[in-house]
């Protein structure tokens, strides 16, 4: 049934992104200059036809392969295609046949505004759910992205299964989405409207984080996170006191994770040459690591430097010889914050 409510909803019901009924699925203003910047080479039809959560543009991508899952109207494989550059590609996969048509319709008109003789993008129907049926090569991917789209799906086990396949070592899953405080009641999740606007299959944070783990990403990290407005007074009668956040996270396929963040006495520096991070890179809201600055991090923040694609921007300081117990300031609260969109904790580990 949820199936059928996401594709009538966003392929028949909605005719562009005024038509929504709450601020789940809409981009806050605070976005980072170098975003608008690629949205200004980007179709009018398929920024308007866009109904993602967040902001799913991570560092270093040129020359890199991309996944979107849930691309739409293309709004983000286009975006990210201009980082990839020519010698990159994006792919973008969705179900909705209407959406897809909008991102198909615009290729020729972006690759010339980007100056790319041949396309470095393609678009899939299909489902995420099943993303072995799209005849992709399994760990070919360097990162995969999605935007307010996961919890639209009624099988998300096997779509992070399905990502944790496609992912190279070392590769990421970067994605914006929407969450709940708490597990919702069958009533909410399957009231059509209120899935639809990206409310009914949001995951109760804690299901997430044990999922993502079972999944094989054994350290999910999260990047920003805001509280989100329901302008609807419908929907707010129907959902109640549940709380619901938009958040973007970031999973890596990379080994010898622990389950805790534990303190070896290690730490790193960052040496620069990240071109969106100029002067300090930021992992997630607790690692905002400073440019030539020795900045500690417990076993598995140096474990994810180490094995992905940011290792060689990185000088790693210790080993695994000795143990000093749990890294200080890790906590098991809700991980959502209630400040503005873009805040960081600047900070050792999570």
């Amino acid at each position: 049934m949820h199936i059928e409510i996401v594709k009538d909803y966003y392929g028949k019901i909605l005719r562009g992104s005024d038509d929504l009924k709450t601020k789940a699925c809409c981009t806050p203003d605070t976005m980072p200059d170098r975003v608008k910047e690629l949205l200004k080479n980007i179709h009018d039809e398929v920024l308007a036809k866009y109904y993602g959560c967040g902001l799913v543009v991570p560092d270093l991508l040129e020359a890199k392969r991309v996944l979107d899952l849930g691309c739409g109207s293309g709004r983000d494989v286009y975006a990210l295609a201009q980082l990839v550059g020519p010698k990159g590609e994006v792919v973008g996969v969705d179900m909705t046949p209407e959406q897809l048509q909008t991102a198909r319709d615009h290729i020729g008109w972006h690759m010339e505004r980007f100056g790319h003789e041949t396309p470095n993008v393609r678009f899939l129907q299909g489902f995420i759910e099943k993303l072995d049926t799209f005849g992709l090569e399994p760990q070919s991917f360097d990162v995969i992205v999605s935007n307010c789209v996961v919890n639209l799906s009624i099988d998300k086990a096997a779509v992070l299964k399905g990502v944790f396949d496609l992912l190279k070592p070392g590769g990421e899953f970067y994605f914006a989405d929407v969450y709940a405080d708490r597990r919702l009641s069958e009533d909410v999740r399957n009231d059509p409207v209120v899935y639809g606007e990206c409310l009914g299959g949001a995951l109760y944070w804690g299901d997430f984080l044990s999922l993502a783990k079972q999944s094989g990403f054994g350290d999910p990290r999260l990047i920003t996170s805001r509280p989100l407005e329901i302008t609807d007074p419908d929907i707010e009668v129907k959902i109640g006191a549940a709380r619901f956040y938009s958040a973007t996270y970031r999973l890596f396929k990379v080994s010898e994770l622990e389950v805790a963040c534990e303190d070896y006495g290690q730490a790193v520096i960052y040496n620069g040459g990240i071109r969106e991070a100029p002067h300090r890179f930021v992992l997630d809201s607790h690692h905002a690591i400073e440019k030539g600055r020795i900045f500690p991090v417990c076993g598995n923040t140096w474990h994810i430097l180490k094995q992905s694609r940011f290792a060689q921007h990185f000088e790693f300081i210790g080993d695994f010889s000795s143990h000093y117990g749990v890294f200080p300031g890790c906590g098991t609260n809700i991980p959502f914050s209630n400040r503005g969109e873009g805040e960081t904790v600047v900070g050792a580990c999570c």
